[in-house]
């Protein structure tokens, strides 16, 4: 019996006509799905190292053409896209391990049984539906002082409602609540238990928090489009923002590189390297989200497993 088991086990199931149809038309499909989304980061890429007089004629398609670094050359020239490099960093770092701590914090509280938590849990979740709106969240920001700080970059969006969840969900599901009562009867409070307990053994879940609040602060503009207004303070996606607004305007093409022209050889030749600037740009700030994704993409999986079940 085992061996006849065994023979099934390892038999190839052979493939219909209808089957091998459907597979070529589903792998023809899903290339070309892979196509549309990988393109037009590879034409941004191509076009970054490609002579800006190309770029101009549409020649640059599928190769660099007459390769060129003078668009990087000229971002380097930008301090306030350097000193907005650094900036984003630091919101990034600070604002993320800030998140982590509160977010697992929540979700092992609201992972506890106690009086009064579906209440607590269905205003927790009224929040991602409503909000105050704009001119309130921005008339607290100013009476509070945070106005035009680094500290309203840290602290707005502190928390995900989604991302509390996906902890809470953790915690219920992968640390027993016998553990709990072992340490109880041994004498430990909460914070002892959450701290010697609890977080040593959410690695996976503090990863898989560390990406996304990494990479949806890494990527917001929005917060200090709108609460900074100090250009020492502004964040990389909003000074990319103001450069690709500025160069594809008719009327401000100039605005990025006009104070330059001297040291690009000219505003002339300073519009002609703009041109392939913007991408630079593009490369420039994609970068650490990219690696971020493919060094960290098991966690991501992890989250929308663990986001997957009911808590």
């Amino acid at each position: 019996m085992t061996e006849i088991a065994l023979h099934r086990k390892h038999r190839r199931i052979r493939e219909t006509k209808k089957d091998r149809i459907f597979n070529g038309i589903n792998l023809i499909f899903w290339i070309i799905v892979l196509f549309i989304v990988l393109y037009p980061l590879w034409l941004i890429l191509i076009a970054s190292v490609s002579d800006p007089d190309a770029v101009l004629r549409a020649e640059v398609l599928l190769w660099p053409v007459d390769f060129s670094l003078m668009g990087y050359e000229a971002v380097f020239q930008y301090s306030d896209l350097w000193g907005s490099y650094l900036n984003s960093i630091f919101y990034t770092l600070a604002g993320s391990a800030l998140s982590v701590v509160v977010t697992l914090a929540a979700a092992y509280a609201l992972s506890r049984k106690f009086a009064g938590k579906k209440l607590v849990n269905l205003a927790i979740t009224f929040t991602m539906f409503f909000s105050g709106g704009l001119i309130p969240i921005f008339l607290n920001v100013v009476k509070l002082g945070l106005y035009d700080t680094r500290a309203i970059m840290i602290i707005m969006n502190l928390v995900s409602v989604w991302n509390l969840m996906v902890a809470r969900t953790y915690i219920q599901t992968t640390i027993p609540n016998e553990l709990y009562e072992a340490a109880v009867m041994d004498g430990a409070g909460h914070f002892t238990y959450f701290f010697r307990c609890v977080l040593p053994l959410s690695g996976t879940i503090v990863a898989v928090l560390s990406v996304y609040y990494g990479v949806a602060r890494w990527n917001d503009y929005f917060t200090g489009l709108v609460m900074l207004r100090s250009r020492s303070l502004f964040p990389l996606q909003l000074v990319l923002r103001e450069v690709l607004a500025s160069l594809t305007s008719t009327g401000n093409s100039d605005t990025f590189f006009a104070a330059y022209a001297d040291n690009l050889g000219g505003l002339q030749e300073a519009l002609r390297k703009a041109e392939v600037a913007k991408y630079c740009c593009i490369v420039v700030s994609t970068i650490p989200a990219v690696l971020l994704y493919i060094f960290m993409q098991k966690y991501f999986v992890k989250g929308v497993m663990i986001g997957s079940l009911k808590g």
